[in-house]
């Protein structure tokens, strides 16, 4: 649609108000705004013609828009479908399925607690069971389950955010009304929902709110500017002799195999770190490492490895990716050749493509109403209001500063609570997947797949209990005792009833204020304390 020469000239001349009146680049249709003084016309008038530009563009009502297709989300769109809400999915990306099948982060870890005994529940159970057991290795499989979370589910790719229209939250602070996006094809639409779910890895609706960003890592490495965790660009190999790999690799002897390999393993599915092998490749780019190897057998010669790590990528900014995307497109032929010389089993080895997209771990920390902290995973806490049970160390991947990164403890369970999932002055923005609430430290492990995952799943089947009848923020803990029980009858999801290992047992107040400020290395102190 077009914009006559005056509605144009209205429209711009109020978002030049706004900015100059609240520092804001989104629409507020419920705000009073002041006009500037060289705009023709009286307040009436300008929210009276933003409200016909507004009326002229087709809106559609959902219970629930998905923002971005990455994993985790999908599990919340899933579950409330299922549970008769309304769900609508506009993608940002130009297409779907963001670090799994664009990025072909193919290689899944399981979250497990201290005696080994796998965290994973709900629907994410399928598909890291069929990871395990060799079903689903290849990205026609991923592709395939992707398309059971989305059936029936309509989605739209490409799409650009325009506007965010808030008004004033029933709970204090805000609440989205709704948005405009203009469709790949140019399109303009309006879209209004009960609730919003952040599920890029770029915060593309969430960066455009009053939203407040928590210190990242820049914090902890003591870096001046903002730098995220490495990115990752996925390897993908073909003719890799695996059996002849596996088989040479366990039948050397062990002071041989530290010598050449370093630590590691090699089975029949995977083979994890070598690290003494990829220590020896020099890159190229000092952008670049090569760290130790998370490698799949994909079956049929086909090996996709996650090891690759580039440095200074921003998310949020499509050249800043494409560019890291050359340098591992320009990296990755070198590593073969390392890998050539290096492992039995791969002397035919070849490319086998390159993925469209990075392996993103993380951007912007916003704060929710609870953040997560080290000390709620180390100390094992459960909430009332938990979505999920988490596992997985606390895994802090390197910056430019510390390329190495550090793990900053193994906590047995814990409990990731609803509050963590809601953005905070917000009624009914939902954080999905990497948009966790928690510190950067305590993200290390919150960011992994099957603890989100579970969680998007519980709070999609409880949007779909509470339709009606209550708001998120309504809940109470005897709301939420009920919405525990039905999980766990219908969905054999265990939320209550778990306790964990309490790994900071005897720990003064001081001691766990500086474990949460990344003061304390929980692996090297506990040794110390100890003695």
């Amino acid at each position: 649609m077009k914009l006559n020469s005056k509605k144009l000239m209205l429209v711009l001349a109020l978002a030049a108000v706004v900015v100059v009146a609240g520092g804001c680049s989104f629409l507020q249709r419920n705000d009073t705004v002041q006009p500037s003084p060289g705009l023709n016309g009286s307040k009436s008038t300008i929210a009276s013609e933003t409200d016909n530009y507004l009326a002229d563009i087709p809106t559609e009502q959902t219970d629930i828009v998905l923002i971005g297709s990455e994993l985790e989300g999908l599990y919340l769109a899933r579950a409330a479908a299922d549970e008769g809400l309304k769900v609508k999915i506009l993608d940002p990306r130009s297409a779907f399925g963001g670090q799994v099948l664009q990025g072909e982060m193919l290689f899944l870890d399981e979250t497990r607690d201290d005696r080994k005994r796998l965290l994973v529940q709900g629907r994410a159970k399928e598909l890291f069971s069929g990871f395990r057991n060799g079903k689903i290795r290849k990205l026609k499989e991923f592709e395939q389950y992707f398309d059971k979370l989305k059936q029936d589910i309509p989605v739209e790719h490409g799409i650009r955010i325009e506007s965010v229209e808030q008004k004033p939250g029933q709970f204090g602070g805000q609440a989205v009304n709704g948005v405009v996006y203009t469709t790949r094809d140019g399109q303009k639409k309006r879209i209004a929902a009960d609730y919003w779910v952040e599920n890029t890895d770029h915060a593309a609706m969430v960066s455009q709110l009053q939203a407040t960003r928590m210190p990242g890592l820049e914090k902890f490495y003591g870096q001046k500017d903002i730098e995220y965790m490495s990115s990752g660009m996925m390897m993908k190999f073909k003719n890799v002799d695996w059996a002849k790999f596996q088989q040479s690799f366990n039948n050397t002897s062990k002071k041989e195999r530290r010598a050449k390999y370093g630590w590691g393993s090699v089975n029949e599915s995977f083979a994890i770190s070598l690290i003494g092998m990829t220590n020896k490749y020099k890159a190229v780019s000092d952008r670049v490492l090569l760290r130790g190897l998370n490698a799949v057998n994909q079956r049929d010669g086909e090996v996709i490895i996650n090891a690759l790590l580039i440095y200074t990528v921003d998310p949020s900014d499509d050249q800043s990716v494409a560019d890291a995307l050359e340098i591992g497109k320009k990296e990755t032929p070198l590593i073969l050749d390392h890998f050539r010389k290096s492992l039995p089993g791969w002397e035919k080895v070849e490319l086998n493509g390159f993925p469209n997209y990075l392996y993103i771990r993380e951007y912007n920390h916003y704060e929710t109403d609870y953040v997560l902290k080290p000390s709620d995973m180390l100390g094992a806490k459960m909430f009332w209001d938990n979505v999920s049970i988490g596992g997985y160390p606390l895994d802090l991947q390197g910056t430019s500063a510390t390329k190495w990164g550090i793990e900053m403890g193994r906590p047995d369970k814990y409990g990731m609570p609803l509050r963590s999932f809601l953005l905070k002055n917000y009624d009914n923005v939902i954080m999905a997947g990497k948009n966790v609430g928690a510190s950067a430290i305590a993200y290390g492990s919150a960011r992994i797949q099957p603890n989100t995952s579970l969680a998007a799943e519980s709070i999609g089947v409880i949007l779909g209990q509470i339709k009606g009848k209550k708001q998120l923020r309504e809940l109470k803990e005897a709301d939420v005792t009920q919405l525990h029980q039905y999980l766990a009858e219908k969905y054999n999801i265990k939320l209550t009833g778990v306790t964990g290992n309490n790994k900071l047992e005897g720990w003064s107040a001081d001691e766990i204020a500086q474990l949460d400020a990344g003061k304390i290395v929980y692996p090297v102190y506990v040794e110390t304390r100890q003695k």
